[in-house]
């Protein structure tokens, strides 16, 4: 997708300049694997264009290897960002997704793509674009189980994406990927209202700790993890991240800091998940790197993560430099 945000806090009423990049759950995870190592692919479908060329030139920087991204088309999907200030949110409006290469391409060779790949990383978002792109990514999910990969999938629900009753339209297709994926990606409130799991608890911590199991059980997932937020009143977030695994929950020390930039921070956290656990960390390692990764995704621009795993775990050490020289 093309990001255009607004400079600064101003609304985009305000506004006469925008500043544009390209970004997206599946390059913010891909890219920030690549950081630690790993050969990255983005499978996708971009226009045939100037603007297609500019993307692909990003995403080569990100060092995210293009071989399976097809070009057709005209256009790419966009948001607009306006950055949020003190008790006023930030805000995503988007534009031209439902005419985008992504969402009309039709062809994709994912049998070949699964045999040559151990991880895919899926997304809720694109799970709410059309029929069309929900069959594709299903096959491709399916051909990756196949030929013994491992399946992630992030559940990412947006209400502005599958407008009115959009729980209700989701549900089935939140539960076949799920009956599909090793690596789930979500927090009580996914159980709770996309797949209308009930529990008398009320805290947010309690739910967890009595519907993750459940959900584990019910689609057989190996691993579930998300995090939990608050926003504080000097502007400050804390975050505590969580992960199921081994009929075990484990949960991160709590981190509290300045938020420069918070969109894509909740794809660095997964991809410290999917670190940890192609390295066989211990579920706390895992999740304390997680956090540690999306911590320090607040402080960059961009949605895009850029830390190496020697810079989240320094800041795992909690050790603050004024200047590194």
């Amino acid at each position: 997708m093309m990001r255009l945000q607004v400079p600064g806090y101003a609304l985009l009423s305000q506004a006469d300049t925008l500043q544009y990049s390209f970004s997206g759950t599946g390059v913010n995870v891909t890219a920030a694997l690549s950081r630690f190592g790993y050969p990255s692919y983005l499978v996708s479908t971009l226009p045939a264009n100037p603007v297609g060329d500019a993307a692909i030139a990003n995403l080569q920087k990100l060092g995210i290897d293009c071989t399976f991204i097809q070009r057709n088309g005209k256009y790419i999907g966009m948001y607009f960002l306006e950055n949020g200030f003190g008790v006023r949110a930030s805000r995503v409006t988007y534009s031209n997704r439902l005419e985008s290469s992504f969402n009309t391409a039709s062809l994709y060779d994912f049998q070949e793509i699964a045999k040559q790949i151990d991880v895919a990383h899926f997304c809720g978002i694109t799970l709410a674009m059309n029929d069309t792109v929900r069959q594709q990514m299903k096959q491709f999910a399916t051909a990756v189980k196949a030929h013994g990969g491992t399946v992630v999938f992030d559940c990412n629900y947006r209400p502005t994406l599958w407008g009115e009753d959009g729980y209700d339209k989701a549900r089935s297709h939140y539960e076949e990927m799920l009956h599909l994926a090793d690596i789930v990606l979500m927090n009580e409130k996914d159980a709770m209202l996309t797949l209308q799991m009930t529990t008398e608890e009320t805290e947010r911590t309690a739910q967890l700790q009595a519907l993750l199991p459940f959900v584990a059980q019910k689609y057989n997932i190996t691993v579930i993890a998300g995090t939990h937020r608050t926003v504080n009143h000097d502007n400050t977030h804390s975050l505590q991240g969580f992960l199921w695994k081994n009929q075990r929950l484990t949960f991160s020390d709590q981190r509290t800091f300045s938020v420069h930039d918070r969109i894509g921070a909740g794809d660095a956290y997964t991809s410290g998940v999917i670190h940890g656990e192609l390295q066989g960390f211990s579920p706390k390692e895992t999740v304390d790197f997680a956090v540690a990764a999306s911590m320090l995704a607040h402080t960059i621009v961009g949605d895009t993560p850029m830390s190496s795993e020697q810079d989240i775990r320094q800041v795992m050490t909690q050790t603050i430099h004024d200047v590194i020289r």
